[in-house]
């Protein structure tokens, strides 16, 4: 499909813009495209984001009434808040359970209103899109509180991509399941078996319900703290995915310095996210996988180096994933995806870790990484005193041209040079006293007197009778300097307490063009400094790695 511009007269809107223009989700808009036949066709956009015309959908709510009233989706999600309040995941629990068991008990906190609508939608639909429903709903109005105790459907998609199809038997696990999402997103088939865990009763409960209503679906969920209290301790995973709880330091580390599952080594009380890698991994089976999403910090923080040096050592680790800002969240902060295995025999074990860097691309985006994107980086090559497994620093070293840098930075370090030396004003020694030791007027005067005003940040001339390089020059002189310096040391430029020489106006040309020479001077031998470590680091780095070599 080609990419199709707005214009004022053919304005386009996405199918989430929908939802908002007739109150409902946008699961609910997907459900009309595939279950309506006239639903406008998409006038642009991509395959994975469609653009619709809007005065085509206008039209279309219209003859089939949607957003006019107030729909049945919206209605279910008002009772359920009016009732249960801040507690509303457990009302979406209950809906569920009505809809699992139709002629079960209905829970007691639930009303009347909700049945009657939820049932109608379940007929309509289907119980399982439904509650599917109320799930999105739910991690929208969470997300826009500014909460990240949800996987987002971004974060979802990007799981689901890199874990790709898994066998029509596997065993799935997620250790830190919340409401179920990424448990639930991932494979498909009566054979799949799902287990989880969650230490939020009511997140656990309503993952559970969710299954229970999707036809066809294996699942257990039980209620816990995974590391303090793991009711799985037997099991072993084909694939294990987690969006472990981040910046815990309450994690259990005291009670549990001598588990089995830190064969890695024991995760300080900082690095909670690494204590739920390893459990993760604990619970893979031969061959097993693990994706985990990671804050972008676990990948350099000091206090993790030892841990992150045996999943590199012991070939365990073998991708990570950085993600495009705002996957995870409402909010920008980045976070990978670490992708594990546990090999079957020492043979087995992974030589290189793939690094792949997907911050340049939009959230919603292709998550296929280009070739400039993806790089395989030698386990030797990680294992140095940082063992900093942030993929950009990596991808972007094995794109670098060393060679077209190097010459580029040798070109202007010689310029640089070749022009320093001309910088430097000629000056000849002074028989007469010093400048301030003659005649000299304070700044303070020159400002009354309306000849200097402040600028940012340096005060500047507004007479033709006083040049503002000879004022800067002398302002920042050794006499004014020693003026500005307190007894502990502290320099703080008191402009209006100091005072410059007084001289007719071509003497102080003379002088502010020397001045603004040595000011230039500075600043380009700063310049050289920098260029002269950034092409010796340059060069040690490409003659170490093979990118460069001396010439014959």
């Amino acid at each position: 499909m080609q990419e199709t511009p707005a214009t004022p007269t053919n304005p386009l809107v996405t199918g989430s813009e929908i939802a908002r223009l007739a109150q409902v989700t946008r699961a609910a808009v997907s459900n009309w495209r595939r279950r309506y036949d006239d639903f406008p066709a998409p006038a642009g956009g991509g395959t994975n984001s469609p653009l619709f015309d809007l005065a085509e959908v206008q039209a279309w709510l219209n003859k089939q009434r949607k957003g006019q009233d107030l729909s049945d989706e919206v209605q279910l999600w008002q009772v359920l808040r009016g009732t249960y309040g801040d507690e509303i995941l457990g009302g979406l629990a209950d809906v569920a359970q009505i809809l699992a068991a139709p002629e079960g008990r209905k829970p007691s906190s639930l009303p009347e209103q909700a049945v009657d609508v939820a049932r109608r939608l379940a007929e309509e639909r289907s119980p399982s899109e439904v509650v599917s429903d109320l799930a999105e709903r739910f991690t929208d109005s969470v997300r826009r509180a500014g909460s990240d105790q949800v996987t987002s459907a971004r974060l979802v998609r990007a799981v689901r991509h890199f874990v790709g199809d898994i066998a029509s038997d596997a065993v799935l696990f997620d250790p830190a399941c919340g409401i179920g999402t990424l448990l639930l997103a991932i494979g498909s088939g009566p054979k799949v078996r799902r287990y989880g865990q969650e230490s939020d009763s009511r997140s656990a409960r309503f993952a559970q319900l969710r299954g229970d209503v999707a036809a066809g679906t294996h699942i257990d969920v039980e209620q816990g703290d995974s590391l303090r209290s793991d009711h799985w301790p037997d099991l072993k995973a084909d694939l294990v995915v987690c969006d472990p709880p981040v910046s815990d330091a309450d994690w259990g580390r005291e009670e549990l310095l001598l588990d089995p599952r830190w064969e890695l080594g024991t995760p300080s009380r900082a690095e909670g996210e690494l204590a739920w890698l390893q459990h993760a991994y604990a619970h893979t089976a031969p061959g097993g996988l693990v994706i985990m999403v990671m804050p972008a910090s676990v990948a350099y923080r000091k206090a993790g180096r030892r841990i992150r040096a045996e999943l590199v050592r012991r070939g365990i680790l073998t991708q990570i994933t950085a993600l495009p800002p705002g996957t995870a969240v409402a909010h920008a902060l980045p976070v990978h995806l670490w992708h594990l295995r546990r090999p079957r025999t020492p043979d087995d074990a992974a030589t290189t870790v793939r690094m792949v860097d997907l911050t340049s691309n939009e959230p919603d985006g292709p998550l296929e990484a280009g070739p400039e994107q993806v790089t395989d980086v030698a386990q030797i090559d990680l294992l140095d005193d940082l063992v900093d497994l942030t993929p950009g620093r990596y991808v972007e070293e094995s794109h670098r041209d060393y060679g077209a840098e190097y010459e580029s930075l040798r070109q202007e370090l010689a310029e640089q040079v070749h022009r320093l030396g001309g910088l430097l004003p000629s000056l000849a020694a002074n028989e007469s006293t010093g400048a301030l030791d003659g005649p000299s007027v304070s700044v303070a005067d020159l400002i009354r007197a309306g000849l200097v005003e402040f600028a940012d940040p340096e005060p500047v001339s507004t007479s033709d009778q006083l040049d503002t390089d000879f004022l800067q020059g002398f302002l920042h002189s050794t006499a004014n300097s020693r003026r500005s310096t307190s007894s502990s040391g502290t320099f703080r430029l008191d402009a209006k307490g100091a005072r410059i020489p007084q001289m007719d106006i071509d003497a102080q040309r003379r002088y502010g063009s020397a001045f603004r020479s040595l000011r230039e001077f500075e600043e380009r031998s700063r310049r050289v400094a920098e260029l002269s470590r950034q092409i010796a680091a340059l060069a040690q780095d490409g003659l170490g790695n093979g990118a460069l070599r001396p010439q014959d």
